[in-house]
């Protein structure tokens, strides 16, 4: 069997003194954690799309990735791509995985060809996991990058596009009950509009919730029902994309009554372009019950677009595990590195190399959260400052007891109203001793 990365042995946690670049500094698996080991905590998966096809392209350069699995044929060079992918997984440790449908098989020269070529290469994929018990977190069907999704899938005016679009929505759950998900994704790249000129939105907003039920429906009369999940993003490809963010992918949820079956998949990146910071995202939805699995990377705020950077931000790590543990966990979802390694970090082991330096910064935030919450930090900031509703008029005003005329009484008696400063700059400093 062919090694793709011959110079690196399975990675473990030699602790943060190791001078082994392909060792865990911070990240062990097994330590416990609140009662759980860290793996259970983190739920770790890889992306097949930027660990397997992504080149190092980008708009003013040539591809600059070295990767040794290119072969003669896309064929040969998906079969060597499958390889590869689980002895990066197999090596990191990582026991979940994620990937678009045209990721893992080329897309041929028609529909019909392109289903035999999953189901080829799906073929490969089930031998490896059956061989290393890693698991598929989630699965989705890319329905942005070819020329026939220009204005949108099951958004598009042409209602071919649309029945081209079921077509791989259902092809992607036959997968996923093949390979056992435990989610469903869709990302709506091209589910948006360039012009209110000539749009209905009411209109392509329904029809992209007749596709979602159509997906429900269909998972129960095959007898299986992952989790669905929606993730957010607001712009890029399109001008303006219909789930902008979590506020706005809830309210569609709710409109269409999609909320027993549906949940967010939050980028941290998205949260970014959208003007939001990530744990802001994971609040929102958390506030809904609906937070389901996250995308793990991180934006440059210097730039406009979707960098997909590898997560090395541990502030940022850590108020986003700080909203997984009061989630209560992300299960069935988990922490999946939609990352890429940047344009200069183009030899084979960067990918690895990278991986671990997400892995390392989230297990830091992991545990600077779970000391957060042991200590009840955010807790006891919160009940000092909403403590004037845990007694009289607070009290009986969350007891539903008042009305506008009894409240204009008290404050007509209490109008001599004295506010207490919330010192944020001293608890930010304290925060930051959680983070070292």
């Amino acid at each position: 069997m062919t090694t793709y990365f011959p110079n690196v042995d399975k990675i473990q946690y030699e602790g943060k003194l190791t001078a082994n670049p392909f060792a865990f500094r911070h990240y062990n698996a097994d330590e416990i954690v609140m009662g759980k080991s860290m793996k259970e905590h983190l739920r770790f998966a890889v992306a097949y799309w930027h660990t397997m096809t992504q080149d190092g392209s980008d708009p003013f350069g040539n591809p600059t990735n070295i990767r040794t699995w290119e072969a003669e044929t896309p064929m040969a060079t998906a079969k060597n791509r499958v390889e590869a992918f689980f002895e990066i997984l197999t090596k990191l440790g990582v026991e979940y995985f994620c990937f678009h449908d045209i990721d893992i098989a080329p897309e041929g020269d028609s529909l019909e060809e392109f289903f035999a070529n999953i189901d080829e290469i799906t073929d490969l994929i089930k031998e490896k996991m059956d061989e290393t018990g890693i698991k598929l977190l989630w699965n989705t069907a890319n329905m942005f990058s070819d020329p026939r999704f220009n204005n949108g899938a099951a958004s598009s005016n042409n209602a071919e596009v649309f029945a081209y679009a079921a077509a791989q929505v259902k092809k992607g759950l036959d997968i996923s009950k093949k390979l056992g998900g435990q989610n469903y994704v869709f990302w709506g790249g091209r589910e948006g509009y360039e012009s209110l000129l000539n749009t209905d939105m009411k209109f392509e907003q329904d029809n992209i919730a007749r596709l979602f039920k159509m997906a429900i429906a269909y998972g129960e009369k095959i007898g299986h029902k992952p989790q669905f999940l929606i993730e957010p993003k607001p712009k890029e490809p399109s001008k303006h994309q219909y789930d902008f963010d979590a506020a706005t992918t809830m309210a569609f949820i709710q409109k269409y009554g999609l909320e027993g079956d549906f949940k967010l998949n939050l980028e941290a990146n998205h949260a970014t372009l959208a003007g939001h910071t990530f744990e802001h995202e994971l609040n929102v939805a958390r506030c809904y019950d609906a937070l389901g699995s996250i995308d793990a990377n991180q934006g440059d705020t210097l730039l406009g677009w979707d960098t997909d950077e590898f997560p090395t931000n541990i502030y940022d790590t850590t108020l986003a595990m700080y909203e997984i543990l009061e989630n209560g966990g992300i299960a069935p979802g988990g922490i999946n590195f939609d990352s890429k390694v940047r344009r200069s970090s183009f030899e084979m082991d960067d990918l690895l190399l990278a991986h671990i330096a997400g892995m390392d910064t989230f297990a830091r935030g992991l545990k600077a959260a779970a000391a957060l919450k042991e200590d009840r930090f955010f807790d006891e900031l919160k009940e000092k400052r909403y403590a004037t509703y845990q007694e009289g008029i607070g009290a009986k005003i969350v007891a539903d007891k008042e009305d506008l005329e009894t409240l204009t009484d008290y404050a007509l008696q209490h109008d001599d109203v004295k506010l207490e400063s919330s010192h944020l700059e001293m608890v930010k400093s304290r925060l930051n001793d959680y983070l070292v």
